[in-house]
């Protein structure tokens, strides 16, 4: 019989019995860490309600694409919001950034669109609209209205502001020459400022459209205006007239401006008559004081230079005015009435810019001293209508710009009927200085003594010497008139004055011809005269 032995191992040899315990181990670890490879976030959207949320079926989408599922919804702590859990492929994670949006899709029936009809029959779910900004955000506030311009598209987003609610709303077109180029994202009124505001998108390549100078307005409706040609009837698209919208463009005479950028805010006009009567952004204020009546200076009267108009007159400024009178006392007694005007640079053929502000006021300032003036015209001789005129007068008294509050002031000159007004009464109060009641106590002195004189001349008149006066004065014209006869051609004393005059004029000849020879011979007074020589007869050869 023989006997076996036991061999005993030390060890050393590797069993295949932990081969799969290790294969295990090793494919949870690798399952663990591909899930944590691939495994997307998980955030937090808080939505209004939970309409159209279903934990475990409601998916969010981005392109159509499936990017995840809500896992979970639950109350806000604040009972009156919903927060759900969503689980997101991994994907989706260069996506969440912190203007990332999120919305719920449904089923919408509004004024100007239908939307999300598909969801009736595959039911809602979250769009998901990537952001641009900062990486890690993880919770979100949903939108309660879906966007109507995608986060990506290219474009301009401008913003509008009007002074009153016009029929513009949420989802209505924007025009450029009655073609859609944009809609209007939202609205929303600010009870501080008491305007409302829009934000707008217009579309690419149609933003290259927008400068600063372009002016926004309403075109919802038909525009009906009366002319002396008769009636003009305005509309916009058919969708404009049924629903509202807004266009755009540069009013004609102002030149483009220079492109602008996101966010520009601009104001939205009620009509594009009321971008005609104020079709510029840049402008500045100035004071022009008046010591006369301004009777038919209105706000609104135009503001020319050498009959160019240059701007408008604003306000007329009575309680600012007042205000300074209280202050001054009874040293404000009769203080100037203070206009306020503005003035637009553009409408000089200047750019519409700050720059052409500068400019203006650069002008002024250099003007005023080299006699830029302003005074009152009459624009209307039957309505007294009265405008402010800007003109240079060399001859003007010197003077400086001052300052009225926070505003400039120009010094002004009385000119046309105005200047004729001060000269009429300068002459009233010339007159009103004169000593009247010294004059007419002198000229009535001077009529009682008057009066005294002609009663001595009637008494003188009454006295008989004076009534023959007539009678003598006859009787000398009688015998003057008998003188002057007899010195008429017929009459004897006639005829020998006129032979005495003949006899004179001879003696007078023979007077000169003695005077003569005296002259020449002056013996001959003592010798007797040669007598001339024979005359001598020429011979003819």
């Amino acid at each position: 019989m023989s006997t076996e032995r036991a061999e005993i191992s030390s060890g050393g040899k590797f069993s295949a019995v932990w081969f799969i315990p290790i294969l295990a181990l090793l494919l949870g670890a690798y399952m663990v860490v591909h899930s944590w490879l691939t495994e997307g976030p998980e955030i937090e959207i808080t939505f209004a309600t939970a309409n159209g949320l279903e934990a475990g079926k409601t998916k969010v989408k981005y392109r159509s694409v499936d990017m995840g599922v809500v896992e979970k919804v639950r109350l806000g702590e604040d009972l009156e919001s919903v927060i759900a859990t969503v689980k997101l492929e991994r994907e989706a994670l260069p996506m969440l950034r912190e203007d990332t949006e999120f919305w719920v899709v449904t089923a919408r029936v509004g004024v100007g669109n239908i939307s999300g009809l598909d969801t009736l029959l595959s039911g809602a779910y979250i769009q998901l609209a990537p952001g641009t900004g900062a990486e890690g955000t993880r919770s979100f506030v949903a939108l309660e209205d879906p966007p109507l311009t995608p986060t990506d598209a290219e474009g301009l987003r401008l913003k509008l502001v009007s002074d009153r609610a016009a029929s513009v709303s949420t989802g209505d077109s924007v025009l450029y020459s009655g073609y859609k180029v944009g809609r209007v994202e939202s609205e929303h009124f600010d009870p501080q400022t008491r305007k409302v505001h829009y934000v707008i998108f217009i579309d690419a390549p149609f933003h290259t459209l927008v400068n600063s100078a372009v002016r926004f307005w309403d075109v919802s409706g038909v525009s009906i205006s009366a002319g002396a040609d008769g009636f003009n009837v305005d509309t916009g698209s058919l969708d404009t007239i049924l629903l509202g919208g807004v266009t755009f463009g540069v009013p004609e005479g102002v030149q483009a401006g220079t492109p602008v950028e996101h966010n520009t805010q601009f104001k939205l006009h009620d009509s594009y008559e009321s971008i005609l009567a104020n079709p510029y952004h840049h402008g500045l204020y100035y004071v022009v004081k008046f010591n006369h009546s301004i009777k038919g200076l209105l706000p609104g009267a135009p503001v020319e230079f050498r009959g160019i108009t240059i701007g408008s007159v604003k306000r007329l400024m009575l309680k600012e005015s007042l205000s300074q009178t209280m202050k001054m006392g009874a040293e404000g007694h009769g203080e100037a009435i203070p206009v306020l005007i503005y003035i637009e640079p553009a409408r000089m053929e200047l750019p519409d810019s700050a720059e052409s502000v500068d400019i203006m006021r650069r002008s002024v300032e250099v003007g005023v001293p080299n006699g830029m003036r302003a005074s009152m015209e009459s624009g209307n001789l039957l309505t007294g209508a009265k405008y402010i005129g800007i003109d240079f007068y060399p001859d003007a008294e010197p003077a400086e710009i001052g300052q009225f509050l926070n505003y400039q002031t120009v010094p002004t000159i009385d000119t046309g009927l105005g200047q004729l007004q001060q000269k009429v009464s300068a002459i009233l109060g010339m007159i009103a200085d004169l000593p009247l009641d010294q004059t007419v106590a002198s000229a009535n002195a001077a009529l009682a003594s008057l009066d005294e004189t002609l009663d001595g001349v009637s008494a003188l008149l009454e006295q008989d010497g004076t009534r023959e006066l007539p009678a003598e004065l006859n009787r000398t014209m009688e015998d003057l008139r008998a003188t002057l006869q007899g010195l008429s051609p017929d009459s004897e004393v006639y005829r020998s004055l006129n032979s005495s005059l003949l006899r004179l004029n001879r003696t007078l000849g023979n007077l000169e011809t003695v005077t003569n020879t005296l002259a020449t011979q002056p013996n001959a007074a003592i010798l007797p005269s040669r007598a001339p020589s024979d005359p001598e007869p020429e011979v003819k050869q």
